[in-house]
């Protein structure tokens, strides 16, 4: 059980504190413990109640209505109407507060409503993102296990695969070439897997080559295959006084290949070689791939 105080259930839910303790006195939504300088402490419970009350409350609902709720049917009302909302904050809460529960269903389902209204590529910029965003918070205060976590992780990761898998085939001979891969002993998947998609979704071949890739094994695969581009995400490889190293070997192998380096470890500060990019935001490789597909169009 992780253990709150009120500015951390202020950040996670978006709910002001002062807001907080008036529907906690009036309505009793919220049953804090106290410490011996009568601190106020939150267990998950009162987060997960919290942010499906505040997710119901920015629906309309009156909060008298939505204390009178069992936990039952907070809930189904919150999944009821996720399809009547584009509002972002209020489905992240509801992942949020599914993910406390260990509830595999609700998440599924919440995830489902989200990719079907909004589009797979929305539903990760607008709703994965900041929910990812927000369980890294309450990784670094202690407060997430990792179960909760890999449950997340392996339903993002699924869904984003089937998302892929469902786009139609592009011919390597007709299309720009891509190679994503993980550096050895790099497991963090997810950002790499989204770039797949925006990369297969714009008509662009990819050879996705994953988790924990040799980097020596670029050599071999850049003879071959002739790529436009290799695309690669550092988060928790290499070692950060090795990164410098480690993107001028990439350079060594595959020369002449345009190299993006996305990720934490890519965002410190080395020199990079020539024809070699840093990607700071999702959002400038979306960008990138746009104009380039724009270009490849006018070429064709």
């Amino acid at each position: 059980m992780g253990y709150f105080s009120i500015s951390d259930l202020e950040q996670l839910s978006g709910v002001k504190a002062h807001t907080i303790r008036i529907w906690e006195q009036r309505y009793g939504i919220l049953n804090p413990a106290r410490t011996a300088t009568n601190i106020r402490t939150y267990c998950e419970d009162d987060l997960r109640r919290l942010l499906n009350v505040a997710t119901l409350c920015d629906r309309g609902y009156r909060i008298s209505k939505v204390a009178s709720l069992s936990e039952e049917e907070l809930s189904t009302a919150v999944l009821a109407g996720n399809d009547a909302t584009h509002n972002y904050c209020q489905r992240v809460n509801g992942l949020l507060a599914a993910m406390l529960a260990m509830d595999e269903c609700q998440l599924v389902a919440l995830f489902n409503q989200t990719i079907e209204q909004l589009g797979l590529e929305e539903a990760i910029l607008r709703v994965a993102y900041p929910f990812l965003q927000r369980i890294g918070i309450m990784w670094q205060a202690g407060t997430v296990n990792p179960a909760q976590e890999h449950l997340v992780t392996n339903l993002l990761r699924q869904k984003m695969l089937a998302g892929t898998d469902a786009l139609p085939p592009v011919s390597p001979t007709s299309a720009r070439r891509w190679v994503l891969f993980l550096p050895e002993r790099e497991m963090h998947e997810l950002a790499l897997l989204f770039m797949n998609y925006v990369l297969r979704a714009r008509r662009h071949h990819v050879l996705y080559l994953g988790q924990n890739l040799p980097t020596s094994e670029l050599r071999a695969v850049c003879a071959s295959y002739q790529p436009h581009a290799l695309l690669t995400v550092l988060t928790a490889v290499p070692e950060r006084d090795e990164v410098g190293h480690f993107v001028q070997q990439l350079r060594e192998y595959c020369p002449g290949t345009q190299l993006y380096l996305y990720g934490p470890l890519a965002q410190l500060d080395f020199p990079l070689p020539s024809q070699t990019t840093r990607l700071t935001l999702i959002t400038d490789f979306i960008a990138l791939v746009d104009a380039s597909s724009a270009v490849a169009e006018t070429q064709r």
